[in-house]
């Protein structure tokens, strides 16, 4: 399993997915097969590392137009289907392009996940505005 992390951690809530991903690998480093990976802002050259694995969580800040902190998890194809619904990444590349690399080639992980969470401000900094953090999940509450 491969656990990617997104994000700028110099942008205030944009680095979110870097501090989960953080969180993760200090708290349940014990887990055997999973790979934790700090994806930064992406690059093509992380189609590699996601074609080499038959399942995939990431962990990014994202657009749901909702109040911040929101959480909201997309498995698969629902997945798939919030890539392709809007931009909603200030990453130079997009995960759906990564995405895409991955279905072209025949290596699209079976077993995807997206754990999106509302950010509050994109802005040059590392502190980080408080939020109550909401729980949902894209299958049942239309996230």
């Amino acid at each position: 399993m491969l656990v990617l992390g997104i994000g700028n951690s110099l942008l205030q809530d944009e680095g979110i997915g870097i501090h989960l991903l953080h969180f993760m690998q200090k708290h349940f480093s014990a887990f055997p097969d999973v790979t934790y990976l700090d994806g930064g802002t992406l690059s093509f050259t992380l189609a590699s590392e996601i074609e080499e694995h038959d399942h995939l969580l990431v962990l990014d800040a994202v657009e749901l137009h909702a109040k911040p902190g929101t959480l909201c998890c997309y498995e698969n194809e629902a997945m798939d289907h919030f890539l392709g619904t809007a931009k909603r990444s200030a990453h130079e590349v997009g995960l759906l392009d990564l995405m895409d690399i991955a279905r072209l080639t025949g290596h699209l992980p079976p077993h995807r996940a997206l754990v999106g969470i509302q950010y509050q401000t994109f802005g040059w900094g590392t502190t980080y505005p408080q939020s109550q953090t909401q729980y949902s999940t894209g299958r049942s509450s239309g996230c």
